[in-house]
Order: C-alpha cells, then structure tokens, then sequence
C-alpha cells in the first residue's frame, strides 16, 4: 500500500492512504477525519510518525481495498498540497560511496565496510517544496537515493534479520555542499544545510514495491538527464547498512537509512551541473513515484 501526508484546508498535516494509480487521473486518498469514516477510524492516531510506530502492515489492512471507503470521504490525489510522507523522521542515517557506478566513475576502491554520516531530521522538505541554496555553501549537488524508513526499534541486528525492520521505501534527493564537505574533511556540515532533504512523494510498503535492488533510477534537472543507473548497482545492500548501522547506533522507528547514490552526481559533469536558483528537480524511482523539487536562492545568516 501506499501512504501519503497531505495538507488540510487549515494548513494541518494529516495522514492518509493512497488509492489507484498515482500516474492516473483518478487516484485519491482518504479523509479519515470525515463523519463517514468516525466508526471505523477515529482510534487511528493523527500522525504518519504514530502510523510507523504502529506498523503500516497493520494500518494497511485495516483500509483492505478501499471499497468500504464512502465517496464522500476520497479526496482526489491531484488536488492535494502534498507534505514530505514523514515530515520529521528522526534522524537520516545516510551511505556514502555505496554504487558501483558512482565509484567507477570517481575511479576510487570500493571501501571495505559502509561508511555512514548522520542527516537531521529537520532538513526533510516534502514533493514541491524549494530547495535553498545558500551563499556559504558554495557548490551544491543533488543525488537521487532510495530512502528505507525504519519501523520497529532496531539495535545489533544481525543482517540475516534485518529486512523484517524495513516498513516502508521512499524517494530521497541528499542535496549536499560539496564544497563544504571538502573543506570541513566530514559530512556535518555539507550533509546538514536547511531544506536538504526532499522526502517523497509518497511511503510504499514492501510487499507493494517487490524487489528492492531492481528500481530504476532516474534525475533530470529541467528535462536535462543527469542520473540514470539501478539500485542492482548497490555495493552494500539494504540488509548491509542496517546491520552495520544498529551495530553503531539505535535505530528508532520512523528513522530513515538513504542508501546512496548512483553515478552522475552533479561535479561529475561537463560542465558541472550545481544546483542553482531557478532550477527544478527531479528524481523518479521506479514503483516509487517522482519527487520534483524547485531551487530558490537562501539568505545565509
């Protein structure tokens, strides 16, 4: 199934589950707040944080097909202001070096273990919403990631064990400073800018998405392709970095592991390809969706 966080009509964020076909016309979502939804939905707590903590398995069996949904209470996905599907996950628990073709490219050894940085959960932004580029930071790049959202507390588990943790997949944009991570030798500070983190545009369980390392991997920056590879050219896999992760840290659910990039990040190209105001975004995952996102120009403190 397939899960979104929507804005109401007072500008509250609002859980729902999404049905039909996202790319058709006649997708929607359910408005669990309205009176023909009171009986079987009032006890469902008010946030996708709460939803994951619950086990989006549970949650989505409780909605079956969606037939017993009044028609009164579907609202068209086309005319809902999408937020990121977990607009403040915990923390990010990002891969870095972890595609075949990306370190191809770099011509660099395949390190012998992961090698993780933290991301704030505070620079997640949802489908639509800009992505500031500010002065400070000064090259700035883009890179297309399959996002893994954490469902169940996890800490040492061992990878044999590991994909029973995985709750949901997601679409993820690690807009990151390179050239502070240049600078600084670590990724705090390019990794950890305000509105680096579009999440989107929408959760997908498991069972719903299928093989997770045969997704298609695309990013274009106004119709010019940038990214195009597979998650099949993962070097550490999924149940990898959660074992190596746990190991090091606890992983809460509704934290996200972002299992890298492919080749075509945007210091790659000729000429390079930096993020820059005016610019838009956007990454398409295939069974996951596409999340576009505008640059805008951020005012450094």
């Amino acid at each position: 199934m397939r899960f979104v966080s929507y804005y109401d009509q007072q500008g509250t964020i609002r859980p729902g589950p999404l049905f039909g076909d996202p790319d058709g016309p006649d997708a929607w979502v359910a408005d669990l707040r309205h009176p023909a939804c009171a009986a079987h939905y009032a006890d469902l707590p008010s946030s996708m944080q709460a939803w994951v903590e619950l086990g989006l398995d549970h949650i989505a069996r409780r909605f079956s097909d969606g037939q017993s949904i009044d028609a009164d209470a579907r609202l068209p996905l086309h005319a809902l202001r999408l937020a990121a599907p977990l607009p403040r996950p915990g923390k990010i628990v990002g891969a870095a070096f972890n595609y075949h073709d990306a370190l191809a490219e770099r011509q660099m050894q395949p390190p012998s273990e992961p090698v993780i940085f933290i991301k704030s959960g505070r620079t997640v932004v949802g489908p639509n919403d800009p992505v500031q580029v500010f002065p400070h930071a000064g090259n700035v790049t883009y890179e297309a990631e399959l996002a893994v959202v954490i469902g169940k507390p996890a800490l040492r588990v061992a990878r044999e064990d590991a994909m029973q943790y995985v709750s949901a997949y997601c679409i993820f944009n690690d807009v990151s400073a390179t050239s502070l991570v240049k600078a600084d030798g670590g990724f705090v500070r390019g990794k950890n800018q305000p509105t680096s983190g579009p999440l989107g545009p929408w959760l997908v369980t498991p069972d719903e998405l299928g093989d997770p390392y045969a997704i298609d991997i695309h990013l274009d920056i106004d119709g010019r392709l940038l990214q195009a590879s597979s998650t099949s050219q993962m070097l550490f896999n999924i149940a990898e970095l959660i074992e190596y992760a746990s190991a090091r840290m606890p992983l809460d659910p509704g934290d996200i592991i972002a299992t890298g990039t492919p080749a075509g990040v945007a210091g790659a190209h000729q000429p390079p390809a930096w993020l820059t105001p005016g610019d838009k975004v956007s990454i398409s995952l295939s069974g996951l969706g596409t999340l576009i996102n505008p640059i805008a120009a951020g005012v450094s403190p």
